[in-house]
């Protein structure tokens, strides 16, 4: 049968996509419908139909599944921040680990993946130490902040989110008010007109020390001071700040930052290792799984004292500081300045003498070092973007023979095509960890152990 737009199909789920839609089939024809959980018979309407393959709309729940749950979060489907909050926790968990496990099959090909376990979250809410809120107006012209609707630049009038600390919502109610009372208004992305841009807000889980961003298109605040007053009430209170970000540009933050009261940082801790983290800093989102996740690659990477590591795409050092408690030597290499200078700062701050880090591309400096220098590695540690290794780096790496490589992976699809072609250069898979740290959303972290064959 041909589907076309707006036709409307009775379905049941089978299966679910990378991104959380749910996947049904009719007489082998799939189709994907977004907000349908595994087990849901549903009514939809098909919005795009493709020859082998279509979209649809759910419409109407016709028999829910036993796996689905009623979100907290009233805006869960419309807003683009969680894409399975209707799908109960456990089979979130089933769920990324079938999604690394058939990466890893499909494109890695392997017959067989060692996965040892699937660190979940003991509370799978709340987790983000790190927010950013657009800041805008509704219809009637009040100042509102939220997230975007999926796929728009529409903001959600929603202070308070369910996945981030509980004491964003007061401060965001504080700003607003601010706003409000002193006639600040707020970025129109259409006009270009307007001030304040986004709220960052940082909370430190350890410390209880929180930053407060605003990024603004111009120079300065008026009444500042009216805001800092407002602030300052909250306990923990610790760093107020401007972003100037004056661009016509999706972009969230510009490069400058200004203080308005307190440091121009904060503080946190992963285990024993504390880190300075400032509005530009990359830091690990959930501090609680982070740590499961660190604690699984210094586990992976079987250090004794001896070894020279290298961590490549180190940010601000959070990896290369937890090896350095047990390696002889660490080096870090990162393309961004102000995360290395981050990382020294926490090196020192963390009284780490033995952790060197390097600016630049990772598959252009450990070429460097290793063939100019004669650094060489017992054990490299990579925890790259998206998009994975450059092949050039991954042959690097298989050039200077370490005896294990610790790759962690925040996309499963990426890391097993690199993984794939470790395997044909002389690594060996030896172990798989899954750690989600990011629930609700379809984001899964992975630690994987290669080994060198004999």
């Amino acid at each position: 049968m041909n589907y076309k737009k707006n036709d409307s199909i009775t379905i049941t789920i089978e299966d679910m996509g990378h991104g959380g839609e749910g996947i049904g089939k009719i007489d082998g024809f799939p189709f994907f419908v977004k907000d349908a959980v595994i087990g849901d018979t549903i009514e939809a309407k098909v919005i795009k139909a493709k020859k082998n393959y279509a979209y649809a709309r759910l419409m109407r729940l016709l028999q829910p599944s036993p796996h689905r749950v009623e979100p907290r979060c009233p805006y869960a489907r419309q807003c683009g921040g969680c894409q399975i909050q209707a799908l109960s926790y456990e089979q979130q968990l089933k769920f990324k680990e079938n999604k690394v496990r058939n990466n890893l099959m499909r494109i890695g090909g392997y017959s067989e993946v060692p996965i040892e376990e699937v660190i979940g979250m003991e509370e799978p809410y709340f987790y983000r130490n790190k927010a950013q809120f657009p800041v805008g107006k509704d219809k009637d012209g009040n100042i509102i902040a939220g997230f975007y609707a999926s796929r728009t630049h529409t903001i959600i009038n929603n202070r308070k989110c369910f996945l981030g600390a509980e004491i964003n919502e007061i401060i965001l109610d504080k700003i607003i008010a601010y706003m409000t009372e002193w006639n600040v208004e707020p970025y129109d992305e259409v006009t270009g007109k307007g001030l304040v841009r986004h709220v960052l807000i940082r909370y430190g889980f350890q410390s209880g020390e929180i930053m407060v961003c605003l990024i603004v298109n111009g120079e300065t605040l008026p009444k500042s001071e009216k805001l800092v007053e407002s602030l300052r009430e909250l306990e923990g209170m610790t760093s107020i700040s401007l972003n100037v970000n004056k661009k016509r540009t999706n972009v969230i933050l510009g490069e400058e930052i200004k203080v308005l009261w307190g440091q121009a940082y904060i503080t946190d801790s992963i285990g024993d290792v504390k880190f300075q983290i400032s509005p530009l800093s990359f830091y690990q989102v959930n501090p609680v799984q982070t740590k499961r996740l660190y604690e699984r690659a210094l586990a992976y990477a079987q250090l004794t004292g001896s070894e020279t590591v290298w961590d490549l795409y180190c940010g601000i050092g959070t990896i290369s500081l937890f090896l350095a408690q047990k390696a002889k030597q660490v080096y870090g290499v990162e393309i961004v300045p102000q995360a290395i200078e981050d990382a020294r700062t926490n090196a020192r701050l963390n009284g780490i003498e033995n952790a060197a880090f390097y600016v630049g591309k990772a598959e252009e400096v450990l070429p460097e070092k290793y063939e100019k220098d004669g650094i060489y590695a017992d054990v490299i540690v990579v925890d790259p973007p998206r998009k994975g290794c450059e092949e050039s780096l991954l042959r690097t790496m298989v050039d200077m023979k370490p005896k294990r490589i610790v790759y962690v992976s925040c996309d499963s699809a990426t890391l097993a095509r690199d993984v794939k072609w470790l395997g044909e250069n002389g690594y060996e898979m030896e172990r798989v960890t899954v750690v989600d740290q990011f629930g609700m959303t379809v984001h899964v972290e992975t630690a994987v152990l290669l080994v060198r064959k004999p």
